[in-house]
């Protein structure tokens, strides 16, 4: 079964992510890997567990990302359509159009493969088929049908037919009061949640096409945080500096759920069981005090109408941040619709990369290589053929583009 995989990481207020700009219109052709790929399987109480070796540093699986993108969608000034406005989900359908979920009109913008503009469906308001609130993923549902939901999970989830047709709309139930979010959806039409249980944790588990509870994934820590005094009064909590957040996501028939603090997957089956853990060699690297000086800087760079004043007392806050002993291995996960899995390099600070570097797991948990992606393109979604995914240039232009994707013969 495919599946309509999305990976979402929990963050506090007050961080954000960058965007550096696109590489050069030239094509990323992806060398094969050199490394002797060690890899060792077994079973332990009716879990298969898969040790992997890291791919040599440098190599390069024999897949290929295109010259550049085959549609790109957005623009600073034109007709209304391409102008986006926190566009942060988009879905490739069957038939090759491309849906984009802006969350600036609450609409559901229709593209063909192209990037011509088709139609809207949706819009801002309070009646079926409209969104009320901020408009924040789409995804394929059961059939030919689309998902569309709200950051909010209370907003509700709304199904429309191939043809843009309102279907109708659910909420995901509540259990102790808590408020699930959707954060997967598979086409079969099963929803991966997950909802805070206080204390930095979490419960995921996985939802009916009707919102109900099918059965629990487990509680899990969602990152690390610390309690801190708000300079305006009160305390507040905030995630410490580099510490980890929680993974999940589909992958293939599989639940996964990892931390970005250690290279160790663990997979849950149909009946929410452990099902497989899978681990890559990783070396931590310690963080310094010079870490933490970047990192209070960064912070800082996200208030420039900050008068000195405020700069001086929110720096006091910054420095006082808990640091993590250790870096994170890896910064985010996501399935494909060919049942692998991708998993993001991290990024150390102060040391760019000339493209984002992920580790490529098969559909068993063997890796298979390093792949480089599109420097400042934001994975949206991974199909078996392309890349979908948001960008915004120096002015903060959004641009959803759709890359193409060659895999090796065989893979």
């Amino acid at each position: 079964m495919k599946s309509s995989i999305i990976t979402r990481t929990l963050r506090v207020p007050g961080t954000r992510a960058t965007h550096a700009a696109l590489i050069p219109a030239a094509l990323l052709i992806l060398p094969a890997a050199t490394f002797a790929a060690g890899v060792q399987e077994r079973d332990s109480a009716g879990i298969h567990i898969v040790e992997n070796a890291s791919p040599a540093v440098g190599s390069r699986l024999d897949w290929r990302i295109g010259p550049e993108p085959s549609a790109s969608i957005g623009v600073r000034e034109g007709e209304e359509p391409y102008m986006l406005h926190n566009a942060f989900g988009a879905t490739r359908l069957s038939d090759g159009r491309i849906v984009v979920a802006n969350a600036g009109s609450s609409e559901l913008r229709v593209f063909d493969g192209f990037g011509t503009h088709l139609v809207n469906w949706g819009g801002r308001g309070e009646g079926p088929g409209e969104f009320s609130g901020d408009l924040r993923q789409v995804r394929p549902w059961a059939g030919d049908s689309i998902i569309a939901w709200d950051f909010r999970s209370e907003e509700g989830l709304s199904v429309f037919g191939a043809d843009g047709k309102f279907g109708r709309s659910f909420f995901l139930e509540r259990e102790s009061g808590r408020f699930p979010s959707p954060v997967a959806v598979r086409t079969g039409g099963t929803i991966l949640a997950s909802a805070w249980a206080g204390d930095g944790e979490g419960i995921v588990d996985i939802r009916n096409g009707d919102g109900t509870l099918a059965f629990s994934i487990g509680t899990f820590p969602m990152m690390e945080v610390y309690q801190y005094e708000r300079p305006e009064g009160g305390r507040g909590s905030r995630d410490i500096a580099y510490g980890f957040v929680i993974a999940t996501g589909f992958w293939g028939d599989l639940v996964f759920v990892a931390f970005t603090n250690r290279y160790e997957i663990k997979a849950f089956g149909a009946d929410g069981k452990l099902a497989r853990i899978v681990r890559r060699d990783h070396a931590p690297r310690a963080t310094t005090q010079a870490d933490i000086d970047y990192y209070v800087e960064s912070q800082l760079s996200y208030y420039p109408d900050f008068t000195p004043d405020q700069v001086a007392t929110y720096r006091q806050v910054f420095e006082s941040t808990p640091l993590a002993k250790t870096f994170p291995a890896f910064s985010e996960a996501m399935g494909d619709a060919a049942g692998y899995l991708w998993v993001r390099e991290y990024d150390f600070p102060g040391e760019p990369r000339p493209a984002p570097l992920w580790t490529v797991f098969d559909p068993g948990g063997r890796v298979l290589g390093f792949v480089e992606t599109p420097n400042g393109l934001a994975i949206l979604e991974i199909g078996e053929d392309y890349i979908l995914g948001r960008t915004e240039d120096d002015l903060g232009v959004e641009s959803i583009q759709l890359w193409p994707l060659e895999r090796a013969d065989g893979v």
